[in-house]
């Protein structure tokens, strides 16, 4: 972490992270703290036969200097009692009241301990069914999404993160009409992220204007047909509406499904850029790309060191975890998995004066993250010859390729990494600047204040910082369509709001194209945005090879996280 910590990172560390006595007051610096992680890590070194110290260094000052940052939970517990470190689970929902309340009764082990779940409720079957025990009918999916929501606003997550969920559905189940809406206009359902699991098969008869069927899980028959272009278009008139649901598209994602003989991948993690299988879980991890930014590109022998130790640290991660439960355990040891990604992307680009949205752009993003993922695999490959491949390998699609054996099943991803950008002082996963001046609402409510200070530097040093340059930051985040600024800067500083979704959707592709998981990626639209950007988005997204795709309206939910100074309300935001 480097030592000019902004006043927003201070106040994450101490209200999330650092250590606290009795009374609540915390106990240990930034510095503590990651000598506290660095040291539990490599610990795991011994396991192997060697030194823990030199690597315990090598940790320390990645961590400090910003360059890599593990997940929240292993800030939080590493080295202290509860050392669970993970933070991505996927949890099975079987069709009875016993497996949905066990799964109930893990899911609250995970959100104490500070890790967020995935579901997928397709198996339980459809409102009005038979239930044989009772001669009752049942409630069907929606219902108990409800009660695990409830049991969520329950745990606070040790006070430190809230609890996150994300509920999948498939599209061929009868009550997917209702889970479609589950989120519309209704304050239900907050801790949950919502997604459609939706296959080509359903994408290419709703582009032909076939009927769909949808099928009981319990008996397999089909049930009833509807109209998938109809289906797709309620689909999309609900994610104009609420920024939700997501799809995730099943035949992408199984694709890379490393271990297909073990299960199908059915779910992800609450941001979906780790699709997992049943009981499994995945630690990650994010490498600041601005910190290698030089006048030229990146500096490569700097960015090879810390994506090789990245990896590292989280195999011994996998090591030192304590997991929740034991089918976890098992199944994590066996494959473990492991998700090396990328924060700061558009700050990069900012300090190359490139726009984000450009060919160039576009073109870096694919060579960048080739080069990471190719750096990350030969790291897993080096791990493998010292420490011996994942268990699964044998059984896994590595083993009928021509490479060498891995450590690891999956090695990168691209998570999101809101809190974790705040911490480093930069520009969160591969999303372009949210806006140059904004307000930000974190932890219980409280809102931070966030300001682009490159770009106030260089309307200071340009002559531009003037009364008008000043509100239209106020009032739209943006300068795009402020003639005070020059066109260069204009470009260089576009802000979400400013990106057309063809461009958000083909920047998403080109990282995903050499990521082994997901890429967790948001795309923001401008609250003028209509259904048919939305619609293009999302067929975009599925011809360009994307794993899922996300769209948010700007403003069409009431208290979102990210607002521009003018459009924050309530009585935190008051300037």
């Amino acid at each position: 972490m480097p030592s000019e910590l902004s006043a927003n990172a201070r106040l994450i560390l101490e209200r999330r992270y650092l250590r606290r006595d009795a009374a609540g007051r915390p106990v240990e610096s930034p510095e503590a703290l990651f000598r506290r992680v660095a040291d539990d890590i490599a610990s795991a070194e011994a396991v192997f036969g060697r030194s823990p110290r030199e690597r315990a260094e090598d940790f320390f000052h990645l961590m400090m200097e910003g360059e890599f940052l593990p997940n929240s939970p292993t800030l939080m517990n590493a080295g202290r009692d509860l050392q669970q470190l993970a933070a991505c689970f996927v949890l099975p929902v079987e069709d009875s009241i016993e497996s949905i309340f066990a799964t109930l009764r893990a899911a609250a082990l995970i959100h104490k301990s500070g890790g967020g779940t995935g579901f997928a409720f397709t198996r339980i079957r459809p409102k009005g069914d038979r239930v044989a025990t009772s001669q009752g009918t049942a409630s069907g999916p929606v219902s108990f999404m409800r009660v695990f929501n409830a049991a969520t606003d329950a745990i606070n997550q040790g006070g430190f993160r809230r609890g996150a969920n994300m509920a999948v559905l498939s599209v061929d189940h009868p009550d997917i009409e209702e889970f479609i809406e589950a989120k519309r206009g209704t304050a239900e359902l907050t801790n949950f992220n919502v997604s459609v699991l939706v296959s080509d098969d359903f994408m290419r008869k709703a582009a032909a204007g076939e009927p769909w069927g949808l099928v009981n899980p319990r008996t397999r028959l089909t049930v009833r047909h509807v109209e998938a272009a109809g289906l797709l278009e309620r689909l999309i008139d609900a994610a104009h509406a609420t920024g939700e649901p997501g799809i995730l598209f099943r035949d992408r994602i199984e694709r890379d499904n490393p271990t297909p003989t073990l299960g199908r991948i059915e779910a992800t993690n609450p941001c979906g850029e780790q699709p997992l299988l049943p009981f499994e879980a995945c630690t990650l991890g994010s490498v600041d790309l601005a910190r290698f930014v030089t006048p030229t590109g990146f500096d490569l022998d700097r960015l090879r060191r810390t994506v090789t130790l990245g990896v590292r640290f989280l195999d011994n991660v996998l090591e030192r975890c304590r997991w929740p439960l034991p089918q976890i355990e098992r199944l994590c040891r066996a494959n473990r998995k492991i998700g090396l990604g990328v924060m700061g992307w558009a700050e990069a680009l900012v300090r190359l004066g490139i726009p984000y949205d450009s060919e160039e752009a576009v073109s870096l993003a694919d060579r960048t993250m080739a080069f990471v993922s190719r750096t990350a695999r030969a790291a897993s490959c080096d791990l493998a010859r010292e420490r011996g491949p994942f268990p699964n390998y044998a059984v896994s699609l590595h083993a009928r390729g021509c490479g060498f054996p891995l450590r690891n099943a999956a090695v990168t991803t691209v998570a999101p990494t809101g809190t974790l950008a705040i911490l480093a002082g930069t520009s969160g996963g591969i999303e372009p600047l949210y806006a140059l001046a904004f307000r930000r609402q974190v932890l219980d409510g409280e809102v931070l204040e966030d300001a682009h200070q490159g770009f106030a530097t260089a309307a200071r040093d340009g002559g531009f910082d003037t009364p008008e340059v000043r509100e239209a930051l106020r009032r739209h985040g943006s300068v795009r369509g402020c003639s005070r600024v020059p066109e260069s800067v204009r470009r260089v500083y576009g802000v979400a709001g400013d990106i057309s979704p063809d461009w958000h959707v083909r920047m998403q592709a080109a990282f995903q194209r050499h990521v082994d998981s997901a890429v967790s990626k948001t795309i923001n639209l401008p609250r003028s945005a209509t259904r048919d950007d939305v619609a293009a988005a999302l067929r975009l997204a599925w011809r360009s090879g994307c794993k899922g795709i996300t769209v948010y309206r700007d403003g069409c939910r009431e208290g979102q996280a990210m607002a521009t100074v003018a459009e924050c309300t309530g009585p935190a935001c008051v300037a």
